[in-house]
């Protein structure tokens, strides 16, 4: 049989049998976008990013490369996917019409994904978002005219995304608890001679063994003076004695990730360290006490910037002190919708989630790293994940 066919028969006994929330959540998913797109004058939303895709029908498998897109109107969401995904789209997602494509034909997106689009006069693009492939909105543009495009659509769901629903707590608190289980198993396996992809292996093992899907980003773990380089991660590098090891880990729940950073040390912590470890023990501290609705993002950063300001000449830290977290895919657990950093305007509003990152590096020598993922509340950030912030 076809990929068309398959889907019929693969409908008729499991359509939406993996649907990860009940339907009412998504009914007010997309109650909210579309009260939003009304109010901006939008007839329609051209969706490519999987994070997206995924808020408003739930539609989610482990291959996001392939050109998959989703179109939101007033009345209707019709979800276009390659003929690999049909499965995943007939069992994991709730929309009202499923389009296909041959996987090896690209060029039996357009046509389909124009006739959609045409009686629309305004349609919403996110042009910085995953997934928006330059052949195929070229395409649109020459048949439909650039002038109905809009670049607001990322903007109109982040606005919408951000503020987290009772039901994506609960993924984020179960993610928590998973992601502990996970650091607390690989840190346990911490001693001179054991390499950092011993300390990777076992972290991952436990976090699937309770329960974690595939995670938006696997695993880090580095050692010694490795850690001064950021963004490096296990490649069979055997503890020394006295060093200090770097985790960060993320187990998923229906996409949901709630991550974690730590920092043991194979031996005792010298007084540096844990100088280092203070520091971002205040950072955390100051970020929280911030974190209150009606504050803007940029506020917490020029907190957190007050105690790191004496460290500044001697250490490396990215600039961002914490961005937002909830469903997303691989290659990153970064929603996306929200940054804590200079010049970020955005206010705090209860129920947005963030993962404060706060890592210390020397170049060359070492780092130390400690997180949370916090929730925004009326009396600051309560953080969802249990790190108890020692070394």
């Amino acid at each position: 049989m076809d990929h068309h066919a398959y889907r019929h028969v693969l409908a008729e006994s499991l359509a939406e049998s993996e649907l990860p929330f009940p339907p009412a959540e998504f009914a007010r998913r997309r109650q909210r976008v579309r009260e939003t797109m009304q109010a901006v004058g939008l007839e329609a939303l051209l969706l490519t990013d999987p994070a997206d895709i995924f808020y408003l029908t739930g539609y989610h498998t482990f291959e996001v490369s392939v050109h998959a897109c989703l179109v939101v109107s007033a009345d209707r969401l019709v979800l276009q996917v390659p003929s690999i995904e049909t499965g995943p789209a007939v069992v994991t997602a709730r929309v009202d019409e499923i389009l296909g494509y041959r996987w090896e034909g690209i060029d039996e997106v357009i046509e389909p994904l124009a006739d959609m689009l045409a009686p629309f006069r305004s349609v919403g693009l996110d042009p910085f978002g995953a997934g928006l492939r330059y052949g195929v909105i070229r395409e649109l543009q020459a048949r439909l005219g650039a002038d109905r495009f809009r670049d607001d659509g990322g903007e109109l769901l982040d606005r919408v995304r951000i503020v987290k629903t009772p039901a994506e707590l609960d993924c984020l608190r179960r993610s928590a608890r998973i992601t502990a289980a996970g650091l607390r198993a690989a840190e346990a396996m911490i001693a001179p001679g054991v390499t950092d992809s011993e300390v990777a292996a076992e972290g991952s093992r436990a976090m699937l063994a309770a329960g974690s899907e595939f995670m938006s980003l696997q695993p880090i773990v580095a050692t010694g003076r490795r850690i001064g380089t950021i963004h490096v991660n296990h490649k069979r590098h055997p503890i020394e004695p006295g060093d200090p090891v770097f985790l960060e880990f993320g187990s998923a729940i229906q996409r949901y990730t709630a991550p974690m950073m730590s920092t043991a040390v194979a031996g005792r912590a010298s007084a540096d360290m844990q100088a280092l470890r203070d520091v971002c023990r205040e950072m955390f501290e100051a970020l929280c006490a911030t974190m209150r609705p009606g504050a803007s993002f940029d506020d917490a950063a020029r907190a957190a910037e007050t105690v790191l300001a004496p460290h500044v000449e001697r250490v490396f830290f990215s600039g961002v002190f914490g961005y937002t977290v909830g469903a997303q895919f691989p290659p990153s657990w970064v929603e996306g919708t929200g940054y804590i950093a200079r010049g970020q305007h955005a206010e705090f509003a209860p129920d947005m989630v963030f993962h404060l990152p706060l890592c210390l590096r020397l170049p060359g020598r070492w780092g130390i790293g400690l997180s949370d993922t916090v929730r925004v509340t009326s009396d600051g950030g309560a953080p969802l994940t249990n790190n108890d912030w020692q070394l």
